[in-house]
């Protein structure tokens, strides 16, 4: 009887019109313990074998992918949305080839008109003047993250933030150019990213005093909260620059954390204590970097490195050997 596919189920409807996205208990034992059959397109209880539902749909693909290369040729959908575009990546594009359906040549006159096509769609894909600032600033975008290797999450979430700037008619009367820089570093610290706003004016040809501006700027009309900076977020920056060893940066993670247990970052630059970490770890481990090497690459002075090293060394009492 429980196998009778013919039975109908607690709510009076027949086993094959459930929905099974609302299936969530078995309605004759009120078990959870649920089974999808897809080779039999049914929905049985584990507990009892009752077959709730039947003749299910399957919502996946007809055709089968065994590697990622295969997935690809065979997958018919356009590519994912994305914010770093601006129209999301929604539109098409009348491919450059002249051929037809089957691959065969255009004739000449149907180039000439495929052309002018082209031409013309691609002029129509911006269309009024917050579309053409929208393209504008993204393309900016894009350029500065390549510029600083940044990844996409960072610049999506830049894109987001320009996009919101936007939104909020507060774009207008400054540079564009300063506004995305500005967005970047706010993605960056929304993303615990380590940059510095010399670097993103260096990457975008800007004034720091200007992106700073800007950064400030919509830190306050958009209501954001950005937490501090911290020292951890710096040292595999700078393991990365120094060409250190994963064993030298987990032990210069470990030194910060006992640093920071014992508050000795407490009123210290966080680039000071993340530099002075490195350099200990460095030395214990055998990677010896100088302390002007790690003063260039984490941009502050040897007289700092040598205070926070001097304040490490004496109170977690490294037997430091130079």
């Amino acid at each position: 009887m429980n196998n009778d596919k013919k039975a109908l189920i607690s709510g009076g409807l027949p086993i094959s019109e459930v929905e099974p996205a609302k299936v969530q208990c078995c309605p004759e034992c009120s078990s959870t313990r649920l089974m999808r059959d897809y080779e039999c397109a049914e929905i049985a209880c584990m507990a009892c074998g009752f077959v709730i539902t039947a003749k299910i749909a399957d919502r996946g693909p007809e055709w089968r992918a065994f590697d990622n290369e295969q997935r690809a040729k065979r997958t018919r959908v356009g590519a994912p949305l994305t914010y770093t575009i601006h129209d999301k990546g929604l539109s098409t594009m009348i491919d450059w080839r002249d051929r037809d359906v089957y691959g065969k040549s255009l004739p000449p006159g149907q180039k000439a008109q495929m052309y002018r096509l082209r031409k013309w769609h691609r002029r129509i894909r911006v269309s009024d003047a917050t579309e053409r600032n929208l393209a504008f600033a993204l393309s900016e975008i894009n350029k500065i993250a390549n510029n600083l290797n940044l990844p996409k999450n960072v610049l999506e979430t830049a894109s987001v933030i320009y996009r919101k700037a936007v939104k909020e008619r507060i774009i207008r009367g400054r540079s564009i150019q300063g506004v995305t820089a500005a967005a970047i570093y706010l993605a960056c610290r929304q993303c615990k990213l380590a940059r510095t706003l010399e670097e993103m004016a260096q990457a975008s040809a800007m004034k720091k005093k200007e992106v700073g501006r800007s950064y400030r700027f919509l830190i306050t009309k958009l209501n954001t909260h950005v937490a501090p900076v911290k020292a951890s977020q710096y040292i595999a920056k700078f393991s990365n620059h120094l060409t250190l060893q994963g064993k030298t940066e987990e032990i210069a993670y470990k030194i910060l954390t006992t640093a920071k247990e014992l508050k000795l970052t407490s009123g210290r630059g966080p680039t000071g204590m993340a530099a002075a970490t490195c350099y200990i770890a460095s030395t214990l481990t055998g990677e010896k970097r100088t302390q002007r090497e790690v003063a260039e690459i984490a941009q502050v002075t040897e007289v700092t490195i040598r205070n926070r090293y001097k304040e490490l060394v004496e109170r977690l009492m490294f037997q430091m050997i130079l």
